[in-house]
Parts: structure tokens; sequence; C-alpha cells
């Protein structure tokens, strides 16, 4: 385990702003970045284009009431100063924002303080989420919901495409589709993921052997657990039992 002196060499080691860049490909997510006197620093290209320009230089320097109605502006200042004053996070801010068209539409927004190396809050950053969006990404989740709890519980046991098919009102062949395209993998390869998952609980937490484990969890027997194991975890159920069973 890194010491806190190694983890700080090592995250100065890092170029800055890389981790940012991960922004750049969350679909239905804006990000900006604002200092201690509200003005942006920097977006996402999903809020830079949002807010009506091709490139990120271009907002720099700007405030709210630059870029959005009064009434709007004012609401995103008075929660950017809450986090500035607060230095705490201000989540879930369920708002209305302007689309690509420049209509209203609801949108869920996080905000969170940045830091110096002072100490001292020095802007803050936020990410804006569309309502509409998000609750369209988790829809199929939900629409598989029955059939993974029943998965859930279930997992050690024989089962048939067929009950989990029922469980969300569709026809076999309908059910398979949608489940490889919600969990980008077939409802076989999911369970057995989930079994060798617990075998990773039960053989940390636990005494058993590996035989006992592979039993417990589904697998006809120790060898049948390895296989899978070893697909999954990349290493042999009794080396991961060493690497991270507590002495």
């Amino acid at each position: 385990m890194k010491t806190q002196e190694e983890t700080l060499e090592w995250q100065e080691t890092l170029r800055p702003g890389s981790v940012r860049e991960l922004f750049e490909h969350l679909p239905n997510l804006l990000f900006f970045v604002k200092d201690r006197s509200l003005k942006l620093m920097g977006g996402n290209r999903a809020f830079v284009e949002r807010c009506g320009f091709r490139e990120e230089r271009q907002l720099i320097g700007m405030s709210d009431r630059e870029l959005f109605p009064v009434e709007l502006a004012e609401k995103y200042y008075q929660d950017d100063l809450m986090v500035i004053e607060s230095g705490k996070p201000l989540t879930g801010i369920v708002e209305v924002f302007p689309n690509p068209m420049g209509e209203p539409e609801w949108f869920v927004t996080d905000k969170v303080p940045l830091f110096g190396r002072d100490g001292e809050v020095a802007g803050l950053c936020g990410v804006v989420r569309s309502y509409d969006g998000a609750k369209a990404e988790i829809t199929p989740y939900l629409e598989m919901l029955p059939a993974t709890e029943y998965l859930k519980v279930n997992y050690a046991e024989k089962f048939s495409i067929e009950t989990l098919a029922t469980k969300v009102g569709l026809s076999v062949r309908q059910f398979e589709r949608k489940f490889r395209k919600t969990f980008n993998t077939s409802p076989r390869k999911y369970v057995l993921k989930f079994r060798v998952l617990r075998a990773c609980e039960l053989l940390v937490k636990t005494d058993l052997s590996v035989t006992e484990v592979a039993l417990q969890v589904g697998f006809f027997d120790h060898s049948a657990l390895t296989k899978h194991f070893t697909i999954v975890m990349g290493v042999a159920p009794g080396a991961y039992r060493k690497r991270w069973k507590k002495k």
C-alpha cells in the first residue's frame, strides 16, 4: 500500500487536466469549472457547445449572467455562492437549464468546491445532466429489475431463460436481446460473473474450502469454479484468498 507521501508524489506526476478528459466521453453530461469569483475557467465540449461556442477558450472568464437569462443566472449564482462560502458540495439540484435549442428543460446539477494547496476554497466544478436523459439511461435497467432481482436471490440454482423472460413480460427472444443490449452480456454469463463475485466474498470472509465455496455459489465442483473464477478475476481462487484474506 502506498504511503501518503508516495501518493502525493504520484499525483504530482500526472499531466494537469488528464482526469478531466473523462468528462468528454460521458453521455448526457455537461461539466464546468469556475474560479472563486465564479468566472468560468473551463468546461467539456458538451458544455461549451450548450453555451453557444465552438471552443473552450471562448467562454473562459465569462459569468453565468453573460450566458443565460437573468432569472436562471441568478439561481446558478446563489447556488455557487453557497458552495464557495460553505466549502461543501451541493448535490441533486433539480433545476431548469437551456437545452440545445435554447428552450428550458429540467436538469440535475451537482456542484463541489475546489481547494487550493493552502486549504482555502479556490473555486468549484459541477456536472449537469439531463433529467430526461438520465431517466432514459436507467429505464432499461429498471425494466430488467424483476429478472436481475430474481437472479440475485437464486444465482446458485438452475434457472431457465423462460422464467426470466416471464418476470419482465417478454418473449424469450425479446428478453435475450434486451438483456444483452442493457448489460452487454448474456443472462448466463451475467449469472456466472455474479457467482464468481459471491465466491470472492466467501473466500475472503470464511474458511470454507474452495470446493465448498464452489458448491455453495452454484458450480458443480472445484474445477468449474477455478475455470470461471480465473477468467473473470485473472487469478485462481486459492491465490485470490491468499492475497486478500485478513490474517
